[in-house]
């Protein structure tokens, strides 16, 4: 089974940039659907974007579109969060997750294989 491992969060002052990676392995990550998700102290965990096996299609959280850009590169088997414009409310615990299935979905229950999370902190 794969395993996913996120990289790349921290602390940074509201307006700023960051980009995530979800690294994987002992699998394939091009068989998988990727989403991204995020859990503040307190709150369900949310998805903000989705990004399918080839990265043809996308879903993004009404939160983040606009801000976010979700992509992978199959080859090195990673997936990417881009993430400028930052906001205080942007800060959460993030996770990638992988799902077998074609079609991209929102729905935490769909997906099979989860990181454990990395800190992204948002300064005002």
């Amino acid at each position: 089974q794969v395993q996913l491992v996120e990289s790349g969060g921290g602390l940074v002052q509201a307006g700023g940039s960051l980009r995530l990676t979800c690294a994987a392995s002992g699998g394939t990550i091009s068989s998988y659907s990727i989403g991204w998700f995020r859990q503040d102290a307190g709150k369900e965990r949310e998805c903000v974007a989705v990004v399918s096996r080839s990265g043809g299609n996308t879903y993004y959280a009404d939160s983040i579109k606009g801000r976010f850009t979700i992509s992978r590169d199959n080859a090195n088997n990673a997936v990417y969060l881009q993430m400028t414009v930052l906001k205080p409310e942007d800060t959460a615990v993030y996770y990638c997750a992988a799902r077998s299935g074609v079609v991209i979905m929102s729905r935490r229950s769909a997906y099979d294989y989860w990181g454990v999370g990395t800190q992204l902190t948002v300064s005002s």
